[in-house]
């Protein structure tokens, strides 16, 4: 027996595609980014609090060769940009998910042109890469703050030192 594809996948979306996917979205649409490498609390609380700052919510995800050049260390990303793409697509929160390879995403945020900017509480609104154009256009920056003290850094220690213990 077949099944068929998740309807989740569909809320992937190329870069080179994204400019006819934004179009039919309802306004006001937020854009935040990120590695997401281990999906945790933080992580879904963050994204659904930054949903509820609009009607849609588009997620830019590093790549692999990305994040690799953020130096979080020689094993990272865990997950692949596919995988990584994939389970923050099923989130009710997301309505799209799209990447970019660069260092910053300010070209796909000047691509998306979000109402809303939105990054995590460890981010000041002056340093959101893409905030002094989106407050240009009349559009809001917010930076939310963490609610739970999660990381995908904390998580992956921990497997470590119980792999350490064994």
């Amino acid at each position: 027996m077949s099944y068929p594809t998740p309807a989740f996948e569909d809320k992937i979306c190329a870069p080179e595609a994204l400019a006819a996917r934004l179009a039919a979205l309802p306004r006001p649409i937020v854009f935040t980014n990120g590695c997401f490498d281990i999906l945790h609390r933080g992580h879904v609380t963050y994204l659904a609090q930054a949903r509820a700052l609009g009607a849609s919510l588009v997620l830019g995800l590093n790549t692999d060769a990305s994040v690799k050049r953020q130096g979080k260390g020689d094993d990272r990303p865990i997950n692949s940009e596919l995988n990584r793409a994939a389970v923050l697509a099923a989130l009710e929160s997301v309505s799209l998910v799209t990447w970019f390879d660069s260092d910053t995403p300010a070209d796909l945020i000047e691509l998306v042109q979000p109402d809303v900017l939105v990054k995590g509480g460890d981010w000041t609104v002056d340093k959101i890469v893409g905030s002094a154009e989106t407050l240009a256009r009349g559009g809001e920056v917010h930076s939310i703050p963490f609610l739970f003290a999660t990381s995908t850094t904390q998580t992956i220690n921990k497997i470590r030192a119980a792999e350490d213990q064994q």
